[in-house]
């Protein structure tokens, strides 16, 4: 999922100094910090995939006198870009993307600073449910920057519709519903996933993995799908039918994530999401301009094999680049994204003009109770206690600094097996034996 040039005023080694200790000594409080004198009209190249929050951004360079060049890059093309500028040792930007999946990457490569001097790892902890994706081996590679997880989303009016009255539990009654919604409603094809080989589809396929029972890798990052009783095997197994036999929507095959979920579930032509991403009710279905079901998907449970399934998270966070030229000004960008009020209002906490297109949930438990305080999203508190009480990692030991390598297998063997080149077992096979030359 998800989501310069070069410009700027050098800072002297004090303002540096200066400013990094005042992020430092009021992290746990992550208010605005007004920029010293010799930071104005500093500009900090910012590459992250979100659109920029207009509204927002202008009232930082307001507070702070620090413009802010940002970047819009989809997510995919932005994990490939940082690394080039890594690999090529060249600037690319002063904050950027750090995701949960790059962190193993990062701490072997050391292409982003550790932060532990400016965020207190304490203060991180306490505050942000999704820290620990953070960090690896004690070094806090990037601040959390959203609090996004795979949750399961369900168009109320048409499993009403269906005579369906409570939302199911188990994966066992959520197809039976599905069916019933295909037979008694205009979605006949409800269920969306998004087949396109791309990291969306690795992620449905974690999630579904978690709801039959069990993780795809180990602690030691061994492969646990290959038996066909394992939860793995069998969730995969559960994907290619359930498109093979028309409960997805067939053009779903060179889908993307967020294609599908703008143009299938926004448009009414699904009627569920089994992993979707938190804050999509917020910022894509209950939009007037982009969707046609304003109103109608809520955030359900997420069914399980014998109950309600676990949901993972994938939070995006912001790190900065070993050949960032302007780290002071970044970390006061940086502590300006993580103020609760602002994460909060990413997420539509004060309107629709302050809102970050697919921002999933704020990063940080203030930014939670402030979104939820407002009243103005449907399913916040509902999202906050999921983030609080059914949240894990997708990966027990943190992601693998192979995870690219892995997800690319993942996402290619499943699109392979939707489409027929291969049967699951092949796709099963393929992928362990990835895992296995990466040292798996």
């Amino acid at each position: 999922m998800r989501r310069k040039r070069r410009f700027g005023i050098a800072t002297t080694l004090t303002g540096a100094l200066a400013i990094s200790a005042a992020v430092a000594s009021s992290a746990s409080a992550h208010k605005a910090t007004a920029a010293s004198s010799s930071l104005k009209g500093t500009t900090i190249n910012v590459a992250i995939a979100y659109p920029a929050p207009k509204a927002d951004l202008a009232q930082f360079t307001k507070q702070t006198g620090i413009k802010v060049n940002w970047n819009y890059v989809q997510w995919d093309s932005l994990q490939t870009k940082i690394a080039a500028a890594a690999q090529a040792h060249s600037y690319f930007a002063d904050v950027t993307d750090v995701d949960w999946s790059k962190v193993g990457e990062y701490y072997a490569t050391k292409w982003f600073q550790p932060l532990n001097k400016y965020f207190p790892l304490a203060s991180v902890r306490a505050q942000y449910p999704q820290a620990p994706a953070f960090i690896r081996k004690g070094q806090l590679l990037g601040m959390p920057m959203d609090g996004s997880l795979l949750v399961t989303t369900m168009n109320e009016k048409y499993l009403h519709a269906a005579g369906v009255k409570r939302n199911p539990t188990t994966l066992t009654q959520y197809e039976a519903d599905l069916k019933a919604i295909a037979a008694k409603t205009s979605a006949k094809n409800p269920l969306d996933i998004p087949f396109a080989a791309a990291e969306g589809l690795s992620t449905y396929w974690y999630e579904m993995t978690a709801a039959f029972g069990g993780n795809v890798l180990s602690a030691n990052y061994k492969p646990l799908f290959t038996s066909p009783s394992s939860p793995g095997y069998k969730a995969m197994a559960w994907m290619i039918n359930a498109y093979k036999t028309g409960l997805v929507p067939k053009a779903n095959l060179n889908m993307q994530d967020y294609q599908a979920l703008e143009t299938d579930q926004a448009h009414g032509v699904t009627a569920s999401v089994f992993s979707d991403y938190s804050g999509d009710v917020g910022t894509i279905y209950n939009v007037p301009s982009q969707s046609k079901v304003v109103g109608q998907v809520s955030y359900i449970p997420t069914p399980g094999a014998k109950g309600v399934g676990a949901n993972l998270g994938n939070p995006d966070g912001i790190g900065i680049p070993t050949t960032a030229k302007h780290v002071a000004a970044a970390l006061v960008f940086m502590k300006w994204m993580e103020q609760p009020a602002n994460q909060a209002a990413f997420a539509g906490a004060k309107g629709s003009k302050y809102v970050i297109p697919t921002f999933p949930l704020p990063s940080n438990r203030g930014g939670l109770a402030d979104l939820v305080k407002s009243h103005k999203v449907p399913g916040a508190a509902t999202l906050q206690a999921l983030l609080e009480h059914h949240a894990k990692p997708i990966f027990p030991a943190g992601a693998p600094p192979w995870y690219a390598q892995f997800s690319n297998a993942v996402y290619t063997n499943i699109h392979q097996a939707a489409s027929g080149s291969e049967s699951v077992g092949a796709a099963i096979s393929a992928i362990a034996q990835q895992v296995k030359s990466l040292g798996g």
